[in-house]
């Protein structure tokens, strides 16, 4: 299954070339700001996340994969697609050294084309966790739905929101504990021009399970620049946990490369 979906991915990819335009790189990173944009976007996200494990010197680094592609439903309405395939390498945090991929988590946000509120904008609709981990330890063995919600507003050169959802697994493997768990992540992002973005925001996961928090913050700086005929964004940043579970990360740095397929409309 994870080869189908990443072989799928790039097929998307490859399509949606011919479709990019010559968009102003100040359009693109405030697009790139929005998590319901008309925006297709192929972020390549690489993180590493340093402490937990038995000694508190554990290392995970960890590359996403973040598709999102809005489909258009009626004039009125589209359904943006939001996917997140997680590649892990482990150390020092179990008896022995794990890479692999995650579970997959699949979001669809149903979204007004227009909300009425000049610069707001919100979607609703279900999310999927799928059980695709390749390692016993980076995956939850269950299959997981709940619902998904993102809130947005835009004045001027800030972009602030918040995206939610909520995940309780209903089948898998049964010796594995179930998953119920919230996630929070409040936003914020200020355009600095020429295409830079300045952006802040909260990773929050409660475990209703475990009854325990984790909490990082991430600040990160991008930039939308032409690579020929295609735009992309990179980014680089660092993250702090305010809250971690025991035996869990204290802090980390995060990079990453975005493809950006405009909507040709």
């Amino acid at each position: 299954m994870p080869s189908r979906v990443l072989v799928a991915i790039l097929a998307l990819v490859l399509s949606a070339l011919s479709a990019s335009g010559q968009e102003n790189a100040d359009e693109l990173a405030k697009q790139l700001s929005n998590p319901i944009s008309s925006l297709i976007s192929v972020p390549f996200q690489f993180n590493y996340d340093y402490g937990g494990g038995p000694n508190d010197d554990g290392d995970n680094f960890y590359t996403r994969l973040q598709p999102v592609v809005p489909i258009e439903l009626t004039d009125d309405w589209s359904v943006i697609v939001r996917t997140i395939m997680p590649f892990s390498y482990v150390d020092d945090i179990f008896p022995e050294a794990v890479l692999g991929m995650g579970d997959t988590t699949q979001s669809f946000f149903f979204s007004p084309k227009d909300s009425g509120i000049e610069g707001f904008t919100w979607g609703a609709g279900p999310a999927f966790l799928y059980p695709t981990a390749t390692e016993i330890e980076l995956g939850t063995g269950k299959w997981g739905i709940g619902p998904t919600a993102v809130v947005l507003q835009q004045i001027d050169k800030w972009s602030i929101g918040m995206l939610a959802n909520h995940i309780v697994s209903f089948a898998g493997e049964e010796d594995r504990p179930d998953v119920n768990q919230t996630f929070l992540q409040p936003f914020a992002a200020y355009a600095l021009g020429d295409g830079q973005t300045l952006s802040a925001n909260l990773e929050a996961t409660y475990d209703w399970e475990a009854e325990q928090w984790s909490v990082p913050t991430n600040i990160t700086y991008s930039k939308v620049f032409p690579a020929g005929t295609q735009h992309m964004s990179w980014m680089i940043g660092g993250r702090y946990y305010f809250v971690t579970p025991e035996n869990g990360p204290e802090w980390g740095i995060r990079s990453g490369l975005t493809f950006l397929f405009p909507n040709s409309e």
